[in-house]
């Protein structure tokens, strides 16, 4: 800005404050909170809806065609629908595509009614909780892609409540979560088809480090991704660790099983638990036997840093996702589950990002 534009300003901005000093009430300017809602609910009223149309004229002119309200972080503007188009408006939209973005931020992190409490108070502009949720479930996010080739993925369940079912009042129902290189979130409910698709349009390294619990369906999918000569699955560590632990008895023998599996010496730690009567014991035994390839030399891959050795990358996304689909109180529809995953994600990735 040049000295001349500088000392105009300044003029400008001076003779601005005087008029709207001059026209507010009194009584909320006793302390400076009065006095920023106050200059701040001027600006979004008086000043800035008629500074930023001379913009969007100065980028998208001549203007045809209807005239379209729109909130926006400036007020609400007036804006020609050719130029709405070639500001990347979005069609039948009544908010800019900063104010929601910012109502999207809020909704991924707490109820639509909190997120209608915190976008007046943050930036002076009201969208109501419901405007809130139906603009979660018109969203498309393209799914976040690693930039680099994946030699890591790892899949985990986690649970969400719903209210639409007859069989009881809020039954849980699972959905899978999956993590690519310990990186990038993603989260599907009941449509294991686009999980596998969004996993195959990863490019996938060979060896493909595949990690995981001992859940049957977790494996399954797994088996769907690549082929058994170019995958490692990878049974997590600290779930066979908990798993051991629940045979209870002995503590010695419990050390003397897990130092023989941190090795990957799985039927010398089978052979600790031959005489033990106790029922957990035969079902451990069924469990090393289920997982007996998916467990390595965990001791030998954590030394030499050949990949992970547990799905705590993944485990976290179920934390992070469940922060939101499972806030107090929350009871979800089968139909806006998705939409919420894929809101919550794309905030988790990044993609919400200033």
């Amino acid at each position: 800005m040049t000295p001349e534009d500088q000392k105009r300003l300044e003029t400008c901005t001076a003779e601005i404050a005087e008029i709207l000093y001059r026209n507010s009430n009194r009584e909320g300017l006793d302390s400076l909170e009065g006095i920023e809602q106050t200059v701040r609910r001027q600006m979004l009223e008086e000043v800035s809806p008629r500074v930023a149309p001379f913009f969007v004229n100065q980028k998208a002119y001549p203007a045809r065609g209807r005239v379209r309200r729109l909130k926006s972080l400036v007020g609400v503007l007036e804006i020609r629908q050719s130029q709405a188009e070639r500001l990347g408006v979005k069609a039948y939209s009544r908010l800019s595509g900063g104010l929601e973005k910012a109502n999207l931020r809020l909704s991924a992190n707490e109820s639509f009614q909190d997120a209608e409490d915190d976008i007046v108070a943050l930036t002076g502009m009201r969208v109501g909780h419901s405007t809130q949720q139906r603009l979660v479930g018109r969203q498309s996010f393209e799914s976040a892609e690693a930039k680099q080739g994946v030699s890591e993925v790892s899949i985990d369940g986690g649970k969400v409540r719903l209210r639409d079912l007859l069989e009881s009042d809020s039954p849980w129902r699972d959905y899978k979560a999956v993590r690519v290189e310990g990186i990038y979130y993603n989260a599907f409910f009941q449509d294991n088809d686009s999980l596998i698709d969004y996993l195959s349009a990863q490019r996938l390294l060979s060896p493909q480090v595949c990690l995981g619990d001992g859940h049957a369906g977790v494996w399954n999918l797994f088996a769907q991704l690549t082929t058994v000569e170019t995958r490692w699955e990878i049974l997590d560590w600290y779930h066979l660790k908990e798993n051991l632990y629940k045979v209870g008895g002995s503590l010695k023998r419990l050390a003397a099983a897990e130092m023989l599996l941190w090795q990957g010496q799985v039927e010398a730690a089978r052979a600790l638990f031959a005489d033990c009567r106790r029922k957990q014991a035969r079902n451990f035994e069924a469990y090393l036997s289920t997982h007996r390839s998916r467990i390595v030399n965990y001791g030998f891959y954590q030394a030499e840093q050949l990949c992970s050795i547990g799905s705590g990358a993944v485990e976290s996304a179920v934390k992070q996702i469940g922060r939101r689909l499972q806030i107090s109180g929350a009871r979800w529809n089968t139909a806006s589950v998705n939409a919420m995953l894929s809101l919550r994600c794309a905030y988790l990735n990044g993609q919400l990002a200033s």
